[in-house]
């Protein structure tokens, strides 16, 4: 008699009685004492593998929020890395330039992992071509701003906010307009991407 009909002759309950042993059975073997290693070299084993995986994850990470990761694809580098380079952002009198990352992943953990989470989606895009060509970036820019231009309005241009805040802006160097528009702004409780959508890509026409 096969392990299937076995299973159906003894019943669910028995099934899952027979389970449970053996999941106590490999914990014993997990929790079980090492004859040959000491519980010290365990633990510093233990220690400085984490501390190799973890430095080897940071890198990793740190590697895909790199300007050179963003535009490794022709996608990316064809299109809105083009007009990005127009901008101010990529150069200014100053010379401190805000890179892809510092405009859409989040600089703390948590926010970071769940974007880098979500982003893994667009993998799928690239193995299927889903932007491949200019025509077909143009087809999908709309919907690909409105859906950054959401997740930014819902963090309340936490990127942004990184390196611009109302409580810096000199009234002095804004014009007149601009600087009644940030006051209005701030007393409505607007936030920076409701008036600068196209600050460093191309607003879908």
């Amino acid at each position: 008699m096969n392990d299937s009909a076995s299973q159906a002759v003894q019943g669910p309950a028995a099934v899952a009685v027979r389970k449970r042993g053996m999941l106590r059975r490999w914990w014993r073997v997990l929790a079980k004492p090492s004859t040959r290693y000491s519980l010290l070299s365990v633990l510093v084993l233990g220690f400085f593998g984490g501390i190799i995986f973890w430095g080897g994850f940071n890198t990793a990470l740190e590697a895909t929020n790199s300007l050179e990761f963003c535009v490794s694809c022709h996608e990316m580098r064809d299109t809105v890395y083009e007009e990005y380079k127009q901008t101010v952002h990529y150069s200014n009198r100053t010379g401190v330039r805000a890179i892809c990352s510092d405009c859409h992943v989040p600089k703390d953990w948590m926010h970071k992992m769940a974007r880098k989470f979500k982003a893994t989606g667009e993998i799928y895009g690239k193995v299927m071509g889903t932007i491949d060509t200019p025509e077909k970036f143009e087809a999908k820019r709309l919907e690909l701003a409105e859906n950054e231009w959401a997740r930014m309005k819902k963090a309340d241009s936490r990127e942004c906010r990184n390196c611009h805040s109302f409580d810096g802006m000199s009234k002095d160097a804004q014009t007149p307009t601009a600087w009644r528009r940030h006051q209005g702004a701030l007393k409505d409780g607007e936030t920076c991407i409701d008036c600068h959508k196209g600050i460093a890509h191309n607003e879908p026409g």
